[in-house]
């Protein structure tokens, strides 16, 4: 039996071939997993920026705003918030609405809704069409940088506040029908920006020219006046 000798070739070891196959496929191997890792590392690094930017862009910051009024808990009980137009004022501007019930009478939610304003830099705002048509209540209008505010606080209508998506509440006409026992306050804010608000434009002048009448009368009769006979 032939033993085999230095130069025999090992059967037990692989061809160069498949050694330059086999660290091809460990390299491969290796660049996926460091893909993987670079993929996953931009998705979890993206996705809290996204996160937070959707909810940017969702919330409006103007009642992030009103959330951080210093006012106390009872003055706002429960709040509902309405929003309608563009941020950017594509087509209509945006109106922000927020109606809020509070647990006390509306002169002390007035009162503490007023200071809470002028601490967040709100400067109260006398301007005529405040309000649009007389109201019952307390009705303020207050700017602030490039908004405007409507605060209107009165009595509760004893009936359910609005709520988001659902049709109002008519109060029903039956005095039986009505609650028992009526108490607190609603309030309602409406902030809008100072450009889309028409009391910040200039109103019209009592000018006489401007209300349809003649500045310029005509006068009655020959502007000359009778004329002097002259001698015969």
């Amino acid at each position: 039996m032939r033993s085999a000798g230095p130069d025999t070739p090992d059967d037990a070891a692989p061809a160069p071939e498949a050694r330059s196959e086999l660290r091809r496929q460990s390299r491969e191997r290796r660049r996926l997993r460091a893909a993987v890792l670079v993929l996953v590392s931009v998705v979890l690094l993206g996705a809290v920026p996204l996160f937070f930017g959707i909810r940017t862009l969702s919330r409006d910051p103007v009642f992030d705003n009103l959330d951080q009024l210093n006012v106390p808990g009872w003055a706002a009980a429960k709040t509902v918030d309405d929003v309608s137009g563009s941020r950017w004022c594509l087509l209509d501007c945006r109106l922000r609405e927020r109606t809020v019930t509070s647990e006390k009478p509306p002169t002390d939610t007035a009162q503490v809704y007023e200071d809470a304003l002028r601490q967040d830099g709100w400067q109260p705002w006398k301007v005529s069409r405040c309000p649009e048509q007389k109201t019952k209540g307390s009705y303020t209008c207050w700017r602030r940088d490039e908004l405007t505010l409507d605060l209107w606080v009165r009595e509760p209508t004893c009936v359910p506040p609005p709520v988001d998506g659902e049709p109002a509440v008519v109060p029903s006409p039956d005095p039986s029908a009505a609650a028992t026992e009526c108490t607190g306050s609603l309030v309602s804010v409406k902030v809008r920006n100072a450009i889309d608000d028409e009391r910040t434009r200039p109103q019209p002048s009592t000018d006489p020219s401007l209300t349809g009448e003649d500045p310029f009368p005509t006068v009655s009769g020959d502007p000359l006046g009778e004329l002097t006979p002259s001698p015969s």
